[in-house]
């Protein structure tokens, strides 16, 4: 079975020793640093890691984020390339799928935020696996959003969703839905067939988790 959770995090390690820590992301305020400390609290500290999707823990979680990128740099990236085997999240039984999504996307955030970047040519068996994760970010994301969409990844598949009204089709290799549906349609490459009006206010929508 495809490891891909484990080289997208390798690669974004990579990345991250190349680009040094103020390196830039899309990800608003936060330099390569920044990303890093949020990896490393997500998978070792537990204790804050509910504040990424609870807002009652956020602040808390801010907390302990700052306080771990100040750590050095290297040591931050060397635990973003090795998670703890304890972890409920990182553990070879859970890594592919807690953890794939996370370190694309995060992979993503970073490449994408440098000049001149361009789209990865993926291997299918990865796209196909970011597709079923993209259909059910789809269901979620957008079954309020007031049009008929149909989200379509040409050769791997495509859904409904919406609560009606004008149709609006929303298009783009898996990865780049997987991207635009987690609320980085700024730099994610799909196309939005349709009324101008829906195509606009989706583009802008918060669509992030």
């Amino acid at each position: 079975m495809p490891r891909y959770a484990r080289a997208e995090r390798e690669a974004l390690a990579d990345l991250l020793l190349a680009l040094g820590p103020a390196a830039p992301t899309i990800n608003e305020g936060w330099a390569t640093r920044d990303l890093a400390a949020h990896l490393v609290l997500r998978e070792r500290r537990p204790d804050a890691a509910g504040g990424i999707v609870l807002p009652p823990l956020r602040g808390y979680a801010e907390r302990v984020r700052r306080q771990l990128a100040v750590r050095p740099y290297p040591e931050l990236v060397a635990q973003v390339r090795r998670p703890p085997l304890w972890s409920p999240i990182s553990n070879p039984l859970t890594d592919e799928v807690a953890n794939l999504m996370e370190f694309f996307i995060h992979h993503e955030d970073v490449r994408r935020a440098s000049s001149g970047w361009r789209p990865r040519d993926l291997p299918t068996d990865l796209q196909r696996a970011l597709w079923k994760r993209a259909a059910p970010m789809a269901r979620l994301a957008l079954r309020r959003f007031p049009a008929d969409l149909y989200v379509q990844a040409p050769g791997h598949g495509e859904i409904s969703v919406g609560r009606g009204g004008e149709p609006l089709r929303v298009v783009g290799a898996p990865g780049e839905l997987v991207l635009f549906l987690s609320g980085r349609q700024r730099v994610a490459r799909v196309q939005l067939n349709g009324a101008v009006q829906a195509a606009n206010r989706l583009r802008g929508a918060n669509l992030g988790f």
